[in-house]
């Protein structure tokens, strides 16, 4: 019994440590606010959607949406100028693009 325990731990720990995002609707209710740029070079995180929530990375850029707030690992909050955000961040289309660029502000998604 306590093997099995264990190892339902451990499953669930890694699924919390994937990078499964839910876009709340106010700027109080969010972990950290983010603001998209328009140009790669301005971003400090270049993120890619995925389809599958298996596919999410541990902190690496490959962000799953989830529909609820409780299945997330990170609530965030687009705002409408840079200067509010945390993060700003650039999506790509491919998902060997993504990755952090600013090491400083990894902390923000753990």
């Amino acid at each position: 019994m306590k093997h099995l325990l264990f190892v339902l731990f451990l499953l669930s720990g890694g699924q919390l440590m994937a990078q499964t995002v839910f876009s709340v609707q106010y700027a109080s209710q969010a972990d950290v606010k983010v603001y998209v740029v328009k140009y790669e070079s301005e971003a400090d995180l270049k993120v890619y959607k995925v389809k599958y929530a298996s596919e999410a990375g541990n902190n690496d850029g490959k962000w799953f949406f989830v529909d609820y707030a409780s299945q997330a690992g990170k609530k965030i909050f687009f705002v409408d100028y840079e200067s509010q955000a945390d993060l700003k961040v650039f999506f790509v289309n491919y998902s060997s693009e993504a990755g952090w660029k600013n090491n400083s502000k990894k902390q923000l998604m753990y």
